[in-house]
Order: structure tokens, then C-alpha cells, then sequence
């Protein structure tokens, strides 16, 4: 895809090679590695603020997950959670850490990065999660509600047509949609330019929500392998497509996990607050500098 990176993105691209195509990816700076994990419908570069802070005192990596940001979109590929975990789990063992480090996931990033660190929590320093989820969602009326609603021929037809993943939802999921950083929204809309793509990637994605409830169940049921691991939930308050019972049904499974909250501010925290953010990752990160 040939796609020019904002210019807020300097780090040099590297590729780790699947065997469904090459994942795109950062690994920049020196110190304790913090491993950052994507969700949809954006890429890496959602997370441009925290690695600008942290580079200098951490090594940071970002990976873009298979058909997002600069990996390749081979049309063969799968491009279901279950598929993306896979490669995960490819990506880790490429990159075989030496000392445990920072697990940082948002949205997808969960149950994409999750199945890896349910096999491999002593390898975690801290999991930081960032409006996401493990679990079905079919013992929850509402969002089961929403989840159905996603796997139909409407929301099919406004993914491929009108864009609707970045067009519609995302702005829909801020809690104050003038703070879209608007070069941000313009990129992530032309990693997307055509149906095609929007179908094979985004809504495959969308309709995993019902489809892949047995895989999102699994990884629910193997929770107490977390219960061991350092924790924060780092949340907007004001998402609506995980909204605040959500965050409850994290912290009632893992009541241990520090919880900090960003008020008035929706699923992209790190993005729509990104000072405050930022701010509260430096603490969690470097406790004694910033005590």
C-alpha cells in the first residue's frame, strides 16, 4: 500500500514475515521493553504520542496486525481475531524478550494479544489494558444486542460503501468528537480506500463479535492464568462502544488491577487525551522518577 506515514511517525519500518504476509513494525529506543497492541480500525500509529515519551527511556515496539497501517493485505489471508492472535504469536516469538516487559492492548488488541499472554503470564511485567475486552458477549443482553446488529447486510453494505468503521464509528466513539486529531482521521481513512479492503479487514472484524464467541469464551475461561500478573485499566469513561460496565467486569474479575480513569474521554484515550494519558503511562512505567 503505498500510503505516506504523517510526519509525527519518523521511526523506521521493519517487517516480520508470516506465512500469510508481512507484518509491519517499530522497535525503537533503549531501556524496558513496552510491547503496544492495536485494535481497529486504526493501526500502530495510534499510539505516536506514548512512543514519542517513552522512547527515550524505554524500548518501544508497535506492531500493525495483518491488512492494517503498512503491513501487506494479501487477499488470501484470514483476517479474524483468531488469525491475527496467530500471527501474534509469530510476532513474540520473533522478537523472544529476554525479561519480562509491558503488555499494552486496546480495543482488538485484547483478544488478538491475550492468547498469547494467557500462555505466557510470567513473561508479562505489567498488562495495561485500554478499553478492551476478553470475553463473549452473549450473557450480556446489550452488547450481544449491538454484537448481532454488526454481523448483518446494512452494516455490511455501510462498511464497504461509505466507510463507516472510520467514517461513522470512530468519531461516534469519542466522548468529544473535536478532539479528532483530523490528520489522524484523514490517514487512517486511506489505509481503506476501497470496499474491498473495508470488507475483508474492518468488517470481518465487525461480524467476529458473534462469529468468534467460542474463541473470545475460551480466552475468559483461562483468566485466572492473569490473576498473577500486574495490572492497570487504563479507561474512557465516555466510550460507547465499551462503555463503563465493561471496565466493572475487568476489575470485578481482577480486583488487584489499578484502575484510572479519563473522564469525558471515549475509546481512544491515548489519542483524544493524550497528555493525561501519556502522563499516567509514565507513572505507571517509571514509579520513582515520577513519584
Amino acid at each position: 500500500m503505498a500510503v505516506s506515514v504523517p510526519g509525527d511517525w519518523p521511526w523506521p519500518s521493519k517487517q516480520h514475515a508470516t506465512a500469510e504476509g508481512a507484518l509491519h513494525f517499530i522497535d525503537v529506543g533503549v531501556g524496558p521493553l513496552v510491547v503496544f497492541v492495536h485494535g481497529t480500525p486504526t493501526c500502530s500509529y495510534e499510539w505516536r504520542h506514548q512512543i514519542q515519551a517513552l522512547h527515550a527511556s524505554h524500548r518501544c515496539v508497535a506492531m500493525d496486525h495483518l491488512g492494517f497501517g503498512r503491513s501487506e493485505r494479501p487477499s488470501g489471508a484470514a483476517y479474524t481475531p483468531e488469525a491475527h492472535a496467530v500471527r501474534f504469536r509469530s510476532f513474540m516469538d520473533a522478537l523472544a524478550p529476554a525479561e519480562p516487559f509491558t503488555l499494552v492492548v486496546h480495543d482488538f488488541g485484547g483478544p488478538i494479544a491475550l492468547d498469547w499472554a494467557l500462555d505466557h503470564p510470567a513473561r508479562i511485567a505489567r498488562l495495561i489494558v485500554v478499553n478492551s475486552w476478553m470475553w463473549s458477549f452473549e450473557d450480556d443482553p446489550v452488547m450481544w444486542k449491538r454484537a448481532r446488529m454488526a454481523d448483518g447486510w446494512l452494516v455490511r453494505q455501510l462498511y464497504r460503501h461509505a466507510n463507516a468503521s472510520l467514517r461513522l464509528l470512530l468519531p461516534a466513539a469519542y466522548g468529544d468528537r473535536r478532539r479528532i486529531d483530523p490528520h489522524a482521521h484523514r490517514y487512517y481513512q486511506s489505509l481503506f480506500p476501497d470496499a474491498e479492503s473495508r470488507e475483508q479487514v474492518l468488517f470481518t472484524l465487525a461480524r467476529s463479535l458473534t462469529r468468534s464467541s467460542a474463541y473470545f469464551a475460551r480466552l475468559w475461561d483461562g483468566r485466572a492464568l492473569l490473576q498473577t500478573v500486574p495490572m492497570t485499566l487504563l479507561w474512557g469513561t465516555a466510550d460507547r462502544a465499551f462503555p463503563v460496565p465493561v471496565l466493572e467486569r475487568w476489575h470485578a474479575a481482577f480486583p488487584h488491577a489499578d484502575v484510572r480513569t479519563f473522564e469525558g474521554v471515549g475509546h481512544w484515550p491515548h489519542e483524544e487525551a493524550s497528555d493525561a494519558f501519556t502522563t499516567s503511562l509514565l507513572h505507571i512505567l517509571q514509579p520513582r522518577i515520577h513519584a
